[in-house]
């Protein structure tokens, strides 16, 4: 029993995390001084899109389309495609659109962050200010160029753009996610920039600036290279913010065989990166201890549905069992759902149809038991492994 009470409390202290990281978040803000307004530069800075595609000849042509359609002056970005052992029209479409071409040959080390890595020797990015990942799934709001040059100076900083949902109505899968990122872009993004931590960077949406390119290189090839590029940059005290009004679409997973390979990507990628970089992390004298503990917060959580469903095991079992300080293990597991239900209230109150995306949650049982499956499933994917592309309709 009290090995029981060590491990449900070990558990509940991890899962608890992000709740401390913004409750300190919450407390300083009042004792902040107030962020300067940001002057736009006096000339657009200059963007690079890259996007990296493998076989994505249904969607390269609308993502190059939006990407050439951006209402910001023609002569100021570029839109490179990365075509990585395409055996399909994907060239002769990104082409067509008006996309220009890098084809890369290499079945033995397949996948978005190798492909990423070969190409930057061959693009110029000492002509630009920040460079651009976009997944070939995506489109772009037309605004996209002008809200990142509002921003501010580009070069020795990264942002994550609003990372939104294409078909919110294709399934209720779909429509939860909108919630998710909803919540998680409107609100708990949007708390860490205001407060100065560093925001996660999502693999879609990732504006890099070139001058931390040139310095830091592209050291990311895990499964999860962008929650590597996470961590590495805030090891390095590297500013990561959160762009609300940048903002794009991508093509969700509308079916849980759909979904599988990604999920058990983002969980074996997720540890494998907090396994190698945490020690890091934690040492690291370019950041103070809010930022530690509020990266380590991010690293350790495996997304609110694997949350929930822990919670729910481990407060059953301690329930039942009743081990040493079982009301207060209780205490400490529900309060960190309680986060998790305040943000989806919020990303809900922002939906055209809040109801609709509410009644959307009944799916939310079966999802939780299929997400811990595939939890467990993807502890078989931790450590190098192979890139996997995720099918979509």
């Amino acid at each position: 029993m009290v090995i029981l009470t060590i491990l449900v409390g070990l558990l509940a202290a991890v899962l608890l995390l992000p709740t401390v990281s913004d409750l300190i978040s919450v407390i300083r803000l009042p004792f902040l001084r107030r962020r300067p307004a940001v002057k736009p530069n006096a000339v657009p800075p200059r963007l690079l899109f890259v996007v990296p595609a493998h076989d994505e000849e249904r969607m390269i042509e609308s993502c190059v389309q939006s990407l050439k359609a951006l209402q910001y002056p023609s002569d100021r970005f570029d839109v490179v495609v990365l075509a990585d052992n395409c055996s399909d029209r994907t060239v002769e479409l990104a082409r067509g659109a008006g996309a220009r071409c890098l084809e890369r040959h290499d079945k033995k080390l397949p996948g978005k962050p190798r492909a990423i890595a070969w190409a930057l020797p061959q693009l110029p990015l000492d002509e630009f200010d920040s460079m651009i990942i976009i997944d070939a799934d995506t489109v772009v709001d037309p605004s996209f160029g002008t809200a990142l040059a509002n921003a501010g100076p580009l070069r020795h900083k990264a942002f994550q753009a609003y990372f939104d949902v294409r078909n919110p109505g294709d399934s209720l899968l779909t429509q939860m996610n909108t919630v998710l990122a909803a919540a998680n872009y409107r609100f708990a993004y949007a708390l860490k920039r205001r407060v100065g931590l560093n925001a996660p960077l999502m693999g879609n949406g990732m504006c890099l600036g070139t001058a931390v390119l040139a310095a830091q290189g592209w050291r990311a090839f895990t499964i999860a290279e962008d929650w590597e590029l996470y961590a590495l940059y805030t090891i390095a005290g590297i500013p990561i913010e959160s762009l609300v009004t940048a903002r794009l679409y991508a093509q969700e997973a509308n079916s849980l065989a759909q979904s599988s390979t990604q999920r058990k990507r983002w969980t074996a990628g997720k540890l494998t990166v907090l396994g190698r970089l945490i020690t890091p992390l934690v040492r690291s004298r370019e950041i103070d201890a809010a930022q530690k503990l509020d990266a380590v917060g991010e690293l350790t959580a495996q997304g609110p549905v694997v949350h929930l469903g822990l919670v729910l095991a481990a407060g059953l079992l301690t329930a039942l069992l009743q081990p040493p300080a079982a009301g207060l293990l209780l205490v400490g597991l529900a309060v960190s759902v309680a986060r998790l239900g305040i943000y989806a209230v919020l990303g809900l109150s922002l939906q055209p149809h809040p109801l609709r995306s509410a009644a959307a949650f009944a799916f939310l049982p079966f999802y939780m038991l299929w997400r811990l499956g595939a939890a467990v499933a993807a502890l078989r994917q931790i450590g190098d492994k192979p890139w996997v592309r995720t099918a979509r309709d």
